[in-house]
């Protein structure tokens, strides 16, 4: 604990750590940062996402950086949510907030590394919007049914070592919590670790929104860590299983991990972000509540760790 933050666990988890910064260094990053820089700015000059994770670690006396990343790589945690005291920030439009949660969540992801290119926005992060009714080609947008627990980064050849969520905006909101669940708190891990198909490549694709159309293939348990535990990639709705056995694999393993009891839900406030190790947690939603004009505005970030 310092004067520029606080850290206490998770109701839900204790394995989440609850990071909330200080009035005063919240005030001070937005101060310097929107006087000098705007959302296009951070867009068009990569270098200048660095610089603004500069000024909000320098806010905290160079110690939050240090320590986000020592949470993210510590496995028995690997997680955080993130949000700030809350105080007259004077923002004049819901737009001119919504831009700083760009910026803020900017900073953050590069005291941790160094985002991908997300195609589907097309740039280093992604916004996007769930509402009521959806007619898109993946589960990320509707509302009335629940996202399964998953990794992301399945499907592209960059490495995702961390994930980024922040919760932008929401009206006519119920349910849609967000779900997790730590690798090693599911109890079959064992099970499907120790599978005769669990180090097999498996062909994995995209659907068209994602804008990604070349296919990568991988094993779900694709790696360990430094104490030969295991990292996952794993997704039901973009594996592309070439026999039986694969198929009935990838079956059993997603109904294992919805049955699973250690997974926990919580809420995530307007212009709160949780990130996570994204090879040790895996993550789904919540369904929403049926409401006409339901609408959540999403941010996402996620790319591998520089350092």
């Amino acid at each position: 604990m310092t004067n520029d933050f606080t850290i206490k666990h998770l109701a839900e988890n204790s394995r989440v750590q609850q990071i909330t910064l200080s009035a005063k260094v919240i005030k001070t990053f937005k101060e310097a940062v929107t006087s000098n820089w705007d959302v296009q700015s951070i867009e068009y000059k990569p270098f200048l996402r660095f610089t603004i994770a500069d000024i909000l670690d320098d806010a905290c006396d160079y110690k939050l950086g240090e320590k986000l990343l020592d949470i993210l790589k510590n496995r028995d945690q690997a997680a955080f949510v993130i949000n700030y005291e809350k105080t007259n920030l004077d923002f004049k439009t819901s737009d001119e907030e919504k831009d700083f949660y760009v910026l803020f969540s900017t900073a953050i992801s590069h005291l941790i590394g160094l985002p991908n290119h997300d195609s589907m926005y097309g740039s280093f992060y992604a916004r996007f919007v769930v509402e009521n009714k959806d007619n898109s080609d993946s589960y990320l947008r509707q509302a009335h049914r629940r996202l399964e627990l998953h990794n992301d980064g399945t499907y592209v050849n960059e490495r995702t070592d961390y994930v980024l969520m922040m919760k932008m905006d929401e009206q006519n909101m119920e349910g849609g919590e967000t779900a997790l669940l730590h690798i090693d708190d599911w109890q079959e891990l064992d099970k499907f670790y120790q599978h005769p198909i669990a180090k097999q490549p498996i062909l994995w694709g995209a659907p068209k929104s994602k804008n990604v159309s070349s296919k990568v293939s991988h094993p779900i348990f694709f790696e360990e860590d430094k104490d030969n535990k295991p990292h996952m990639l794993f997704i039901d709705q973009f594996a592309e299983p070439k026999n039986r056995e694969q198929g009935l694999y990838l079956y059993e393993m997603g109904t294992s991990l919805e049955a699973e009891k250690n997974a926990f839900s919580f809420e995530l406030e307007i212009g709160s972000m949780v990130v996570i190790h994204n090879h040790c947690w895996l993550h789904g939603r919540e369904k929403f509540q049926d409401h006409p004009n339901l609408k959540r505005e999403l941010l996402r970030q996620r790319g591998h760790f520089t350092r």
